[in-house]
């Protein structure tokens, strides 16, 4: 099976709402920014960006909480688990909590984004640290990296 046929299955704490992706993630993260650490009740979020066509969800409808802007977070109605993230922004992608997913040790994060929020004691193994977001213009250089050491 090739890396695109790959299909990754996972779903929200209650199971109510199932994920599933196609592929490898084009990225993987970290975000320390207080706004995740207030949704996750942890130091950090972890992320998997994944194609907009390769993503799809069933069961309950998800619900929008978080942020209601162009950022926009989707949880289960029922358990209130945090799943996935759309962010126009980005184009046609898909931001799915890593953990969220089975195999979620898989997903090791590539880069960490607001380390100027993050908790002093908080590491990861992420390759590349922003003390914000990245620049838009530093993802092409950042996904072709992703991709060539294997995703």
């Amino acid at each position: 099976m090739s890396n695109e046929d790959r299909i990754t299955q996972g779903s929200c704490r209650c199971g109510q709402v199932q994920l599933k992706v196609r592929g490898r993630p084009v990225m993987t993260f970290a975000c320390h920014c207080t706004g995740c650490q207030k949704m996750t009740a942890s130091a950090f979020s972890l992320s998997s960006l994944f194609p907009e066509d390769a993503f799809e969800w069933s069961g309950l409808e998800p619900v929008i909480g978080g942020l209601h802007g162009d950022l926009r977070h989707f949880f289960c109605p029922h358990c209130l688990s945090w799943m996935f993230t759309r962010f126009d922004a980005m184009g046609p992608f898909v931001n799915v909590r890593s953990t969220m997913l089975d195999e979620a040790q898989a997903f090791t994060p590539f880069i960490e984004t607001c380390t100027s929020e993050k908790l002093p004691w908080a590491q990861t193994p992420a390759r590349h640290s922003y003390p914000q977001f990245p620049p838009m213009e530093d993802f092409p250089k950042l996904m072709a990296e992703f991709a060539a050491q294997g995703g």
